[in-house]
C-alpha cells in the first residue's frame, strides 16, 4: 500500500464546528477502511497547520478519491505528500550510479 502524509487546515466552517473534529477524523478513517485503506493516525497541532494525518491507500487514485470526498464536506483544506518507506526508497534508488 502507498503511504501519505496530509497536512490540514480548518476552514471557517471547520472552526465553527471544531467540537466535531475528532468525529470527522474517525469518519475519515472509516471511509479509508471502506476503500481498503488504513488511517495510521491524526494529530492536531499548533503552528502553521491545524494538524496532519498519516494514512495508507491502495494507490494515488484511491488516496485522491478519499481526500476529495473529505474536502467536499467543507471543513478542511489539505496538502498531501506521497511518502516512501525505507524499502520503497531502496528500490527506487537501488540502481543509481
Amino acid at each position: 500500500m502507498a503511504a501519505f502524509i496530509t497536512l490540514f487546515d480548518w476552514t471557517e466552517q471547520g472552526v465553527r464546528n471544531a467540537k466535531e473534529t475528532v468525529n470527522r477524523g474517525r469518519a475519515f478513517g472509516e471511509a479509508l477502511e471502506a476503500q481498503g485503506g488504513r488511517l495510521i493516525g491524526i494529530w492536531w497541532t499548533l503552528g502553521q497547520h491545524d494538524g496532519f494525518a498519516i494514512f495508507e491507500a491502495a494507490d494515488d487514485a484511491a488516496a485522491t478519491k478519499a481526500l476529495v470526498a473529505l474536502g467536499m464536506a467543507g471543513n478542511i483544506r489539505t496538502e498531501t505528500m506521497r511518502a516512501f518507506s525505507e524499502d520503497e526508497m531502496e528500490s527506487i534508488v537501488g540502481d543509481l550510479p
